[in-house]
């Protein structure tokens, strides 16, 4: 048997499959092939996991022509899968699937793609009346983890626990171990607790805190963590904010990634595996830091925290209970900000220290 899993292209959604794709893997053991459709990029992240036996890469926005559509279906085409698991909700990888010749193909049936599956899967809404009329509305809302595990269910995999779940290799752990110890060198007194901080915006603007609110949150923990380090977390689009981070909080204990000259995934993933505290906007990061149960507040501004959530232990969530929030937009419609604006450092700051005081 040939199962096909076409993975999403965002980091944190991505991250989040990790259940489906273990629980896959339990149910049918080794007897089964499984091959994973990803960007290119995502094998660093999938390293040292043992669900997939070999990943196609994919990315129709690729200069490559061989990542792109028609190279990949035909790839496909040349072993088709008996089951395709459609991740993501895009017409896109829906015909994927259908163009690569999937026998049996499983998604979610939106954005016009119900006749490309075999096997559409429909989200559970609920009936209101109201004045005599029926109106239909969603349940709460699944994470993309709960989703994924759908796919699986409808398949005959017994459905497990969302607990998310990544490894690092000991290339990435010496990357991690040599990056520590040129930022922080080593001291006489005893080394306090790593405090990883992330404000990556890549959705946009909405979901960040701003620099000076990290940098403030920095000094923070200095102050109240004895022999703290603060690293500043960032991806290679967000050098220029957590270069900002760190020379605002202008403190030798407080360093970042910025200048690293590359930023893979195995050192972000085993940075965030030593971490004993994140604090990170609603972004990859964060999914990956809840992969090695690392404790981490988590900052919500536009985003409902109902679609991102996961089987985490230590984990905080923080918004306010605002008339415009979670409104979902990659900039503030009102201009204004408040749902992450108005999230003040103190509070932050005591979230993290608690949280850390108490895994």
């Amino acid at each position: 048997m040939h199962i096909l899993v076409i993975l999403p292209r965002w980091v944190g959604d991505l991250v989040m499959s990790t259940p489906m794709l273990r629980a896959v893997r339990d149910h049918f053991g080794p007897a089964v092939r499984i091959t994973g459709v990803a960007k290119p990029m995502f094998a660093e992240l999938l390293e040292g996991t043992p669900w997939l036996d070999r990943m196609v890469f994919y990315d129709r926005h690729s200069r490559d022509p061989s990542r792109r559509f028609r190279a990949v279906a035909r790839q496909l085409r040349a072993d088709p899968a008996d089951v395709a698991l459609i991740v993501p909700n895009s017409l896109s990888s829906a015909a994927l699937a259908w163009a690569g010749a999937a026998r049996r193909r499983v998604g979610f049936a939106r954005h016009g793609r119900r006749w490309l599956l075999t096997d559409a899967l429909t989200a559970p809404r609920a009936v209101s009346r109201k004045g005599g009329l029926a109106s239909w509305f969603r349940v709460e809302p699944a994470s993309p983890a709960g989703h994924a595990m759908d796919l699986a269910v409808r398949i005959g995999v017994p459905r497990q626990p969302l607990a998310l779940e990544l490894a690092t290799t000991p290339a990435d752990e010496a990357l991690a171990e040599q990056v520590l110890a040129r930022l922080f060198p080593p001291l006489s007194e005893a080394v306090g607790p790593l405090v990883v901080l992330n404000d990556n915006g890549a959705y946009g603007p909405s979901k960040a805190w701003g620099a000076d609110r990290f940098a403030a949150l920095a000094k923070l923990a200095i102050d109240r963590l004895p022999g703290a380090r603060v690293l500043v977390h960032c991806g290679p689009g967000d050098r220029d904010d957590a270069r900002a981070i760190v020379q605002m909080a202008a403190h030798p204990m407080v360093q970042g990634l910025a200048d690293e000259p590359q930023l893979p995934f195995g050192l972000s993933k085993a940075v965030l595996r030593r971490a004993d505290v994140v604090v990170t906007s609603d972004s990859g990061p964060r999914h990956i830091a809840a992969a090695f149960g690392t404790p981490t507040v988590v900052l919500f501004g536009p985003m409902d925290p109902r679609l991102s959530r996961s089987d985490q232990p230590h984990l905080a969530e923080m918004r306010l209970d605002l008339p415009c929030s979670p409104c979902g937009r990659r900039v503030c419609p009102l201009q204004h900000h408040d749902c992450m604006r108005l999230l003040t450092v103190d509070d932050v700051g005591s979230r993290m220290v608690a949280l850390l005081n108490d895994a």
